[in-house]
């Protein structure tokens, strides 16, 4: 097929993809596009975020040429001569699925070094972008992660209201949730959220389903990339971590009973709890600075809090994963040494989690659930979710 036909199939495909994009976009992208500086752009996240969805809107903004790298089209022609005649046309060029394309590295690094006038950018999920890979990328590509959803986004794409972001801790949190009271029934708005707003496609339907197949496209497909060879004992320690996640209500596992019950050897295990961070599938809260992926008393989580709820597990972990969630993209988090004391120490404030009830121990902080506004240091859970 010549270049200029194939090229003229990819922009139809771009315009179609282009004219279904949803009326109203992540609040989150505004960020996003502010960091979109660099020429040169590695855009990670977990599956089902938005990221194809942002950099649909900047091919469309910028005179930019989208393309999927698990396109059936580009295998009909040399790759480089075609994003050679693409950069003639246009101001750059964006892959998705970029690890779709065999030797996506050196073809990135390619296009980078023969074309020093023209932007490539590039995504995929994390345990992709963070794999090791034949040439170096981390001095010419900026990488830039793209989080799950606030509880602030998810009221924006219900009402179209956009809230002002909370400066945890420094805002005046009493004025601050007042104020989002005066706007939005934001209890209720939290109830829904916890349950299903962490990923646009929410509003697709059938959120349990595509969860359900974003997590065993992540065990089965991603942590395969990230890890190398996986066997079906491997398989079946992370649906096991996974399991009790889901169920137990001490947030922890012991590495040692684990390893003799699936006759794994710890650097294995702790490769697997490594990978599964990476790709966005649990979030490892140790106690203290430790240079394991997982130590003794390290709490874990899911990652993506309504997993509780996808999988109708036990939800009072729901409150923690969804702390560690929201503050770790913000600063460092770790388990408190002292549980009688806190439970969770971020950037040397000591936070306590729990129900209406929560008494405060010695904490600085008391984060409660089904409350509406804060009084002194305890703050509801829900303005842990307006921070982006």
């Amino acid at each position: 097929m010549e270049l200029d036909r194939m090229i003229e199939k990819l922009e139809l495909r771009m315009n179609r993809l282009i004219s279904f994009l949803p009326e109203r976009k992540r609040l989150y992208f505004d960020d996003l596009e502010e960091q979109f500086q660099s020429r040169a752009i590695l855009l990670y996240g977990p599956r089902g975020v938005g990221k194809t969805t942002f950099l649909l809107f900047m091919a469309k903004k910028q005179n930019l040429l989208y393309i999927s790298g698990d396109d059936p089209l580009l295998l009909s022609c040399p790759l480089h001569s075609l994003i050679e005649q693409i950069l003639m046309n246009y101001h750059g060029i964006i892959i998705d699925e970029v690890h779709s394309l065999p030797n996506w590295s050196l073809i990135l690094k390619n296009i980078y070094d023969s074309f020093p006038n023209r932007i490539v950018w590039a995504s995929d999920s994390s345990s992709v972008i963070l794999r090791q890979s034949v040439v170096d990328l981390s001095r010419r590509f900026v990488l830039i992660k793209l989080p799950l959803m606030s509880l602030r986004e998810y009221i924006y794409l219900e009402t179209g209201k956009v809230i002002d972001r909370l400066r945890f801790p420094s805002e005046d949190l009493l004025g601050y949730a007042t104020e989002v009271m005066r706007q939005v029934d934001v209890m209720n708005y939290f109830k829904d959220y916890r349950e299903k707003g962490t990923r646009p496609f929410y509003t697709e339907g059938n959120f349990r389903e595509k969860m359900m197949n974003i997590l065993e496209k992540t065990i089965y497909y991603d942590i395969t990339h990230f890890v190398g060879a996986v066997s079906d004992n491997h398989f079946g320690v992370m649906k096991a971590i996974i399991s009790h996640l889901m169920y137990s209500k001490i947030p922890t596992i012991n590495i040692e009973s684990m390893c003799k019950e699936w006759s794994i050897g710890k650097p294995k295990l702790y490769q697997l709890l490594m990978a599964m961070e990476q790709v966005s599938l649990i979030n490892i809260v140790p106690k203290g600075k430790v240079e394991r992926p997982y130590s003794k008393g390290s709490k874990m989580f899911f990652a993506d809090p309504t997993l509780y709820y996808v999988f109708e597990g036990e939800v009072g972990n729901f409150r923690e994963a969804f702390i560690v969630f929201a503050l770790k993209e913000k600063g460092k988090i770790y388990a408190a040494k002292d549980e009688r004391e806190a439970d969770f120490i971020f950037e040397g404030l000591k936070l306590e989690i729990g129900g209406k009830k929560k008494s405060s121990k010695s904490s600085d902080f008391v984060l409660r659930d089904d409350i509406d506004l804060p009084l002194r240091n305890v703050i509801p859970l829900w303005m842990l979710g307006m921070l982006w």
